[in-house]
């Protein structure tokens, strides 16, 4: 009686055991099949390959958009993309790209069978226009769901939401710079856009004032400054031991440019000269 018992245990456990493995291996075939699908997908949007990117869709596919609101249909999917954002590809180029460790696929099965699966993650989607570097302009989480039917697999509901600004990662590295060097930046700096800067010394780097707002950048070299939380930089133009301008850039691209201020001693001492 103890045999049989033992043998029955061990053979309900094999069955189980081979079970488990073969679900798993099917989900891993799964999860390759939906990642090798949507990796094709996201090329030929990439790419404008509207052929392309119509064959992945059902015809009644739904797209929600929590920015543009809802387009029905792969026609009408395919001509916003064809009047949006391939419009003018010589121009403006938008190109996705998946946060590295975010997307998962999750299988959906029908008495065991599987029927669909859906995928999910976040994604970073890059800029870049005519003669401008290539910037991340914007982040976006995302759902597709995928259905199988006669052998093939397509997307049936696609959902972007929670579109938002691109968290900026500070990749530069203040340098030490001596009381004496940054005081040749401190004074008022005016411009077109920002008005009056006044920039006055702290310790480490400078202080900028524009208009009730105050913050600090930090040395990267002699003559440059930039801000930790946000990809600006004020260069500065030097002649003898004074700063005569102020060239603020954004993501390497300058936007504008503020000339020094004469104090009023150098005023007054102008003036007598006249």
């Amino acid at each position: 009686m103890k045999k049989i018992l033992l043998h029955s245990f061990i053979a309900c456990f094999l069955f189980v055991s081979s079970s488990s493995l073969t679900a798993q291996e099917n989900d891993q075939q799964l999860t390759d099949t939906i990642l090798r699908l949507d990796r094709l997908f996201w090329d030929s949007y990439n790419n404008c390959d509207l052929e392309k990117f119509a064959g992945f869709f059902t015809d009644d596919v739904e797209f929600y958009h929590d920015k543009g609101g809802v387009t029905i249909g792969v026609k009408d999917l395919t001509a916003s993309m064809r009047n949006g954002l391939c419009a003018d590809r010589d121009n403006f180029k938008l190109r996705r790209e998946a946060v590295s460790g975010s997307v998962k696929v999750f299988p959906l099965r029908k008495n065991n069978v599987i029927y669909g699966a859906i995928i999910s993650g976040e994604h970073i989607f890059n800029v870049q226009e005519k003669g401008k570097k290539e910037s991340a302009e914007g982040l976006a989480n995302f759902t597709h769901l995928w259905l199988l039917k006669d052998g093939v697999w397509k997307m049936a509901r696609v959902l972007s939401f929670d579109h938002r600004a691109v968290p900026y990662t500070n990749k530069r590295t203040a340098i030490n710079m001596s009381e004496s060097i940054l005081r040749k930046y401190a004074g008022s700096y005016k411009g077109p856009q920002s008005g009056i800067i006044a920039v006055k010394t702290v310790k480490g780097g400078l202080s900028l004032t524009i208009g009730n707002k105050t913050f600090e950048v930090y040395p990267e070299k002699e003559n440059l400054f930039f801000l930790k939380e946000r990809d600006l930089t004020f260069g500065f133009h030097v002649q003898g031991n004074k700063a005569v301008k102020m060239i603020v850039s954004e993501r390497g691209v300058q936007v504008e440019t503020l000339e020094a201020e004469k104090s009023e001693s150098k005023k007054t001492s102008a003036g007598e000269h006249q």
